[in-house]
């Protein structure tokens, strides 16, 4: 099986993915490297993917699977793997646009972003206390400076490439990225965009499935 990427959410580090078993395929959580000043995600991608193998297969949840469909106009990929993400700019939300349009990204102050509430856990979909914990956790050590570089790369997105192996893994009750303007290959009944946590197991069947396939596929070839 080719090298596997793996990108979390939007500075988010991989324990959104303790529950799922990679521990069988050759897989590597690729950690967030600080943006360089005036960055784009265009740049971004090819700094970030510069040492990966080529014909790998890159899995990006939420902001992870975009920057993995910049990746993939870089590099030869065998696969992309996007989780509660998009494919492009028309699969974001309209308000998200239009954010990005005024700049009203810029009015929002750096420690409502870095607080956890209801808003915030019904946004994500968590429920237990143990999953609020860890939003809360991820969110309190995402740093400052990304984070703010992320929105304005996301809101500012103006993808319309979707790569040809791309398979989309999406909830019907993700309130980031709603599902009425997604194309899913997968659809999770009721996961939200907290889904690689609290239906791990889900993702993991999915996830299984299609790298064995993506595996002979390559031997055929």
């Amino acid at each position: 099986m080719n090298k596997i990427y793996i990108f979390s959410g939007l500075g988010v580090d991989e324990r959104v993915f303790t529950n799922i078993d990679f521990s069988d395929v050759p897989a590597q959580f690729i950690p967030w490297i600080a943006p360089l000043k005036n960055e784009t995600i265009e740049s971004y991608a090819q700094r970030i993917s510069k040492d990966f193998e080529k014909d790998c297969i890159l899995i990006g949840l939420s902001f992870g699977g975009m920057l993995a469909v910049e990746i993939a106009k870089i590099i030869p990929v065998q696969k992309v793997i996007l989780l509660a993400s998009a494919k492009n700019k028309n699969e974001l939300p309209q308000w998200f646009l239009l954010a990005g349009a005024l700049q009203l990204h810029h009015l929002v102050p750096t420690f409502l972003l870095k607080s956890t509430n209801f808003f915030t856990h019904w946004l994500f979909g968590v429920h237990s206390s143990a999953e609020k914990k860890l939003l809360k956790a991820i969110i309190k050590d995402t740093d400052a400076p990304f984070l703010h570089w992320a929105i304005d790369q996301i809101v500012n997105w103006n993808n319309q490439y979707i790569p040809t192996n791309c398979i989309h893994i999406h909830g019907t009750n993700d309130h980031i990225l709603p599902i009425k303007n997604v194309h899913a290959d997968y659809i999770i009944p009721n996961g939200g965009h907290f889904m690689t946590v609290n239906r791990a197991k889900e993702i993991e069947k999915l996830l299984k499935k299609e790298l064995v396939q993506g595996s002979e596929n390559v031997k055929k070839q």
